[in-house]
C-alpha cells in the first residue's frame, strides 16, 4: 500500500462532517472536526514540519523548510480542509478497495440493492478498467473531499522529507474546517501563515484545474400565514404552505441544478421546515456571470414583492447573504500560477484541462483577502454521495504532480 493510499483510508475513517445547522460564529461547526485536526497536528509534527499549530478553532498550520538554495524565494501555500460534506451519512465510513473489471462499479450492497456507479453516468469510468479504486461500502460518503486532498498533502511533506535534494520553497501548510458550509479558511490568519500565493487542493477528477468559481449567496425566504380554525377560514386564512408553494412554484423551473451544465447558474432549494401558521425555505444561488447573478437575487425580490402584493405586506420576506465570489478577475498578473500547474501536470503524463468550479472553494475567500489561491484537483468523482470514489492511481499521481510544481517555485516567479 502506497503511502498516500495509506494516510487517505485511515483520514476517512476519522467523522468530520461539518453540521450546516450550528450557529454562524460557531468555529468549527461541529466539535468532531477537532478530532481530524488533532490527528493531522501530530501527522505533521512526526513528519516534522515546524511551527506546528492547532488552534481552539480547528486550524491546523504547519511549514516545511525551503531546501537547499531556495531559502531566499517567496513562501508556497498548501490548503485542504478537514470536514466532510454533509449531504450523505458520514459516520462509520469503511472505505474498501475495488479492482474495477469494466460495468458498473459497485461500492457495496445496502437493503439487497446495489449501490453503483455506471459508465453512461461517469463516462471516465471506462478508462478506469483495470485499476484499483477505493471506495465506501455504500452506506456512507467517501470523503474523498477532502480527505484525498489532506493525504495527498501529507505525502508530499512525507517524500520531501525522505530526499532533501528535492527542490522546493518554504512550503506552509493549512488544514482548515467548515469549507463545506461557506466557512472554511474564514479564520486562517494570512500574516501569520506568510505564503505569497497557494493552492488549494480540493477538486475532481486528475488534470482538472480551476481559477473561476461562482459567485454565491444563500437565500432565506420566510413566509408569515394567518391562521385560524378551519371552519371558519373563509376569506381570512392565509396558509403559509400553500404561499411557500407558489413562491417555489415561480422560481424558473430550468434554472436549477438538474437541469444547468458548464456556465449556466441555478437557483437550488436545499431546505423548508415550518407549518401552516410560518415556512423557511432556503435557496442558494450560484452564477459565474455578475450582471446574471445579480439578476437571481432581483428575480427573488420580485417575487416575494408580487405575493405581498397578492397576500399582504410582510407576507413575505427574503434575506440574502453572500457567500463568496468568482476568483478569475485576480489572476490576470498572476499568471505563472496557471502555467505552473498545468505543465505540472503535464510533466507527469496528465493533460490538463481549465475547468470554472461549479460551486465554492477556499481559494476564492483567501483570493479576495489577498492570497491568490487556484484550485487542484484530488482524483475524486461523485462528491457528497454515497457513490464517492477516487482511483488509487490518481491519489499516486496527485503527489507526483505536487512534487513537480512545489519545484517549481524553487526558482524566482515572473508575472
Amino acid at each position: 500500500m502506497s503511502d498516500v493510499l495509506e494516510r487517505f483510508m485511515r483520514y476517512v475513517q476519522v467523522n468530520s462532517q461539518s453540521d450546516p445547522l450550528a450557529p454562524e460564529d460557531q468555529v468549527p461547526s461541529a466539535p468532531r472536526e477537532h478530532d481530524m485536526a488533532a490527528l493531522l497536528g501530530q501527522e505533521l509534527r512526526d513528519l516534522g514540519c515546524d511551527d506546528v499549530v492547532v488552534d481552539e478553532h480547528a486550524y491546523v498550520t504547519a511549514s516545511l523548510p525551503a531546501s537547499a538554495g531556495a531559502e531566499g524565494l517567496p513562501a508556497l501555500g498548501l490548503i485542504a480542509h478537514i470536514d466532510s460534506a454533509p449531504d450523505a451519512p458520514g459516520e462509520g465510513v469503511r472505505p474498501h478497495v475495488v479492482h474495477y473489471e469494466g460495468g458498473a462499479l459497485v461500492a457495496g450492497v445496502v437493503d439487497g440493492k446495489p449501490v453503483s456507479t455506471t459508465p453512461d453516468e461517469i463516462a471516465y469510468l471506462e478508462q478506469m478498467v483495470g485499476q484499483d479504486i477505493v471506495c465506501s461500502d455504500g452506506t456512507t460518503l467517501l470523503a474523498a473531499d477532502d480527505k484525498a486532498g489532506v493525504a495527498e498533502i501529507c505525502s508530499l511533506i512525507a517524500r520531501l522529507k525522505a530526499d532533501p535534494s528535492l527542490p522546493h520553497p518554504c512550503l506552509k501548510i493549512a488544514f482548515v474546517p467548515d469549507e463545506e458550509i461557506g466557512h472554511g479558511a474564514a479564520l486562517l490568519d494570512l500574516e501569520r501563515f506568510g505564503a505569497a500565493w497557494a493552492y488549494t487542493v480540493d477538486g475532481g477528477p486528475v488534470g482538472e484545474f480551476s481559477y473561476e468559481c461562482f459567485t454565491a449567496s444563500e437565500a432565506t425566504v420566510r413566509v408569515r400565514g394567518v391562521m385560524v380554525h378551519p371552519g371558519t377560514a373563509k376569506d381570512v386564512m392565509i396558509n403559509a404552505i400553500t404561499v411557500a408553494g407558489e413562491f417555489a412554484g415561480m422560481v424558473p423551473a430550468f434554472e436549477r441544478p438538474e437541469h444547468t451544465c458548464g456556465r449556466e447558474g441555478f437557483y437550488h432549494p436545499i431546505r423548508i421546515d415550518g407549518t401552516a401558521s410560518e415556512v423557511t425555505l432556503s435557496y442558494i444561488l450560484r452564477d459565474f456571470d455578475s450582471a446574471s447573478f445579480e439578476r437571481r437575487e432581483q428575480t427573488l425580490r420580485d417575487i416575494a414583492e408580487f405575493l405581498n402584493v397578492r397576500y399582504g405586506e410582510g407576507t413575505v420576506e427574503v434575506s440574502l447573504k453572500r457567500q463568496y465570489r468568482n476568483m478569475a478577475e485576480h489572476f490576470a498578473d498572476k499568471r505563472f500560477l496557471i502555467d505552473n500547474a498545468l505543465e505540472a501536470n503535464r510533466e507527469v503524463g496528465i493533460e490538463p484541462w481549465i475547468e470554472p468550479v461549479r460551486g465554492g472553494t477556499d481559494g476564492a475567500e483567501l483570493t479576495f483577502r489577498g492570497l491568490p489561491c487556484p484550485n487542484l484537483a484530488t482524483g475524486g468523482y461523485s462528491m457528497h454521495s454515497v457513490r464517492e470514489f477516487v482511483p488509487v492511481k490518481s491519489l499516486e499521481l496527485t503527489v507526483d504532480m505536487l512534487e513537480h510544481l512545489v519545484a517549481k517555485f524553487a526558482v524566482a516567479q515572473e508575472a
